[in-house]
């Protein structure tokens, strides 16, 4: 594949219009309003860079690497224990509902496209509740999208996806919005890095007060958002 049709691909990937449901997700911040923590641009921006830090940088990121490690060298066992792995670490049904909702909806979309081969798609075909990382992964591998900038193109699309729910639920200004976006945005290619060289044993996904308010969310009286 050219290097432009990999860039529109990864483009078309990471757009918000991607038919996967992700604008319906707030991923614990809606809670987070509710309880106060979250009630201004400031701490709207303290709550997702702690979530970027602490949560998708130290698991969902290096998770993200390894499936796509193992979607290139069609090594399906290997895509199965990181696909399992990744959905064993949702510590809400909300969370895991989300994960396996996008999954399959992308899963759905590649399997309809008519892009890829039969064998391609029977290994995508055969992966049991498939998790959104795992369907990601493997149309960067199937499109040729250079890995790091398709995991760069994974994070924008949940920090996006953040800072519009954000926009929704606080709410702020549009321009609020585009501030949050160029400063945590910057923070993407390092967490890239250090994402793609994290060991195994350092994998973690220690965050209490994110658990506990995705928790909470379930019984919310009041809510925008499925998480």
């Amino acid at each position: 594949m050219s290097t432009d049709l990999a860039l529109i691909r990864l483009l078309q990937l990471s757009s918000p219009t991607l038919p996967v449901g992700a604008y319906s997700y707030s991923q614990g911040l809606e809670a987070a309003v509710e309880a106060g923590i979250v009630r201004d641009a400031t701490s709207a921006g303290r709550w997702i860079g702690d979530v970027l830090a602490y949560a998708l940088a130290r698991l969902e990121a290096p998770v993200w690497w390894r499936l796509h490690a193992a979607w290139s060298d069609g090594d399906m066992p290997r895509v199965a224990h990181w696909n399992d792995f990744f959905r064993s670490t949702r510590e809400s049904a909300e969370l895991r509902a989300e994960t396996l909702q996008m999954g399959y909806s992308l899963q759905r979309l590649l399997l309809e496209t008519g892009e890829f081969d039969q064998q391609s798609l029977a290994q995508l075909r055969g992966l049991g509740e498939i998790t959104f990382p795992a369907a990601f992964a493997y149309s960067v591998v199937k499109w040729e999208i250079p890995a790091r900038n398709a995991l760069i193109a994974y994070l924008w699309a949940w920090l996006e996806n953040q800072v519009m729910a954000a926009l929704k639920s606080v709410p702020l200004g549009q321009t609020d919005g585009q501030r949050l976006l160029l400063s945590l945005a910057a923070r993407l290619p390092g967490i890239v890095d250090a994402a793609c060289a994290l060991p195994d044993d350092d994998l973690c996904n220690y965050t209490p007060g994110l658990a506990i308010l995705c928790s909470r969310h379930e019984t919310q009286y009041s809510r925008l958002f499925r998480s």
